[in-house]
C-alpha cells in the first residue's frame, strides 16, 4: 500500500475578515492555494476580544458549503431560512448554500477566548443552484475514539478505521465524500490511515510539529502551516517534540473550473456575474 507523502507546505497568513476578525487563512489566500475542492480554511483563535467581537454581520453565500468547526467560546447562526444555531465549544455547523444563502455568525460573548475554524468546499456544478441548507451539529453528536497509537479523533464527516472499528461521523452521503477529523497525538504518537487513492487530501497542524509520509522519508509540518499530500493509499503522522492536535480532511476532487468572487463561488464568469445581479436585486435565495 503507497504511503501519501507531504508535497507542499502552505504558510498561513494573519488576515481579516467579516466585520474585523482577526485569523489566519492557509488554504484559499490565493487561487493557486486551493486542494480541489477545498476552497478556503479559516483558523481565528484570541482571548482578546477586540480580535473577534465584530463578528460577522448578515452577509451572502452561492455554489459551496461552508463547515465551522468550534475549538472554544460561543457563537450563534442564523440565516435568511429562519435557521438558529448556537455553535459551542466542540459543535460545529455545515451550512450549504447552494443557490443562495443569507447568514450571520455571531459572538455570544464578551471576553474569553475563541477559537476554530471554517472551511469552505466546493460544490459540483449540478449542485450549485440547489436549496441552500443548514445543520446543527451538537458536541455530543461528534464520536470520539481513543487511537491505538496515543491520542484521540472526532469525526465530524465520513470516517475512518480504529482497531479495526469503523468510526463514523454524523455527516455523511456528500457528492464530495467529505472526510473532516479533528486529530490530537500525545508525544511520540502515531496514527495511519488508508484513504481513497482518488482523494486529494491536506492538513492543518494547529497545535505542536506533525512528521507526516513514511518512516524513510518523513517531512515535518509545523504549528499553524497546511500540508498538501502526494498521492497514496494511506497516510501516516507522528507527534514530534511533544502533542500535537491537527484537522485531517480529504475529498473526492471535481476537476472543474472554479471562478471566485468574494463569497460567490462558480463555474464561470457569467455565473458569477448572474449571481451579484440577484443579490443586488435581492433574487439570490
Amino acid at each position: 500500500m503507497s504511503i501519501r507523502q507531504l508535497q507542499q507546505i502552505i504558510h498561513s497568513v494573519a488576515t481579516s475578515d467579516g466585520a474585523g476578525v482577526s485569523l489566519r487563512r492557509s488554504l484559499g489566500q490565493s487561487g493557486a492555494a486551493r486542494v480541489d475542492p477545498f476552497l478556503m480554511l479559516d483558523e481565528f483563535s484570541s482571548d482578546d476580544p477586540d480580535d473577534y467581537i465584530a463578528g460577522f454581520p448578515p452577509h451572502p453565500h452561492r455554489g459551496f458549503e461552508t463547515v465551522t468547526y468550534m475549538l472554544d467560546g460561543h457563537m450563534l447562526h442564523e440565516d435568511h431560512l429562519g435557521n438558529r444555531g448556537d455553535l459551542l465549544p466542540g459543535g460545529a455547523q455545515w451550512m450549504t448554500a447552494g443557490r443562495g444563502i443569507i447568514h450571520s455568525e455571531m459572538p455570544q460573548q464578551e471576553s474569553g477566548r475563541m477559537r476554530g475554524f471554517q472551511l469552505w468546499i466546493n460544490l459540483p456544478a449540478k449542485e450549485k443552484m440547489k436549496p441552500a441548507a443548514y445543520r446543527d451539529i451538537r458536541p455530543e453528536e461528534i464520536p470520539q475514539a481513543d487511537l491505538p497509537g496515543g491520542g484521540t479523533a472526532r469525526v465530524i464527516a465520513g470516517s475512518i478505521m480504529v482497531d479495526g472499528r469503523e468510526v463514523a461521523g454524523p455527516v455523511q452521503g456528500l457528492s464530495t465524500q467529505a472526510l473532516y477529523v479533528d486529530m490530537h497525538l500525545t508525544d511520540g504518537g502515531e496514527f495511519t490511515q488508508a484513504l481513497p487513492a482518488e482523494h486529494n487530501v491536506f492538513v492543518y497542524a494547529y497545535e505542536g510539529n506533525l512528521d507526516i509520509g513514511p518512516a524513510d522519508n518523513r517531512r515535518r509540518l509545523m504549528t499553524q502551516d497546511a500540508g498538501v499530500l502526494s498521492g497514496g493509499e494511506s497516510v501516516e503522522f507522528k507527534a514530534i517534540g511533544g502533542a500535537a492536535r491537527f484537522l485531517l480532511l480529504a475529498a473526492r476532487p471535481l476537476g472543474e473550473p472554479v471562478v471566485q468572487h468574494g463569497p460567490f463561488v462558480m463555474n464561470s464568469s457569467a455565473e458569477i456575474e448572474q449571481a451579484l445581479a440577484d443579490y443586488r436585486s435581492n433574487r439570490l435565495v
